[in-house]
């Protein structure tokens, strides 16, 4: 799935360990965030950088916010502007860039959200609807 997106170089976790090939890195993008962040500085190169964009637990998002340093850190949000909003906009309607979304879940299942995330195997982001009550409200504000 990773290369039909693009990706030069994937490594399937469930084959290979990375951290423990020899290999060093400059740059790692994860999406799952399993890893304690000794063993990304482990493959780092002198210079290089990991990008965290995903966890499998909370534990995990806390390590990579503590513990991290300058080396290894949380895939950063964009701050958003009305001309890249739009350029973003073009590029999913032309299908130039598709988001890979494993399973949705409405609010009201977050909990489950969780659990499926934990348990380590979306591929793919997993999003949560809000459902948005078009109902007139009344005069009394309810």
């Amino acid at each position: 799935m990773v290369r039909s997106i693009g990706a030069d170089h994937v490594i399937d976790y469930t084959q290979e360990d990375f951290t423990q090939t020899g290999q060093r890195y400059d740059l790692i993008f994860d999406a799952v965030g399993n890893r304690l962040v000794s063993e990304y500085q482990r493959v780092l190169s002198p210079n290089g950088i990991c990008a965290v964009a995903g966890f499998t637990s909370l534990s995990r998002l806390f390590q990579v916010m503590f513990l991290g340093g300058k080396k290894v850190g949380l895939m950063e949000t964009a701050k958003g502007n009305k001309k890249d909003l739009l350029f973003i906009k073009e590029l999913l309607e032309a299908g130039k860039i598709v988001p890979v979304i494993d399973r949705r879940y409405p609010f009201t299942e977050v909990a489950e959200a969780i659990r499926y995330l934990e348990e380590g195997h979306a591929q793919g982001k997993v999003v949560i609807t809000v459902a948005q009550n078009h109902a007139k409200q009344t005069q009394s504000g309810t």
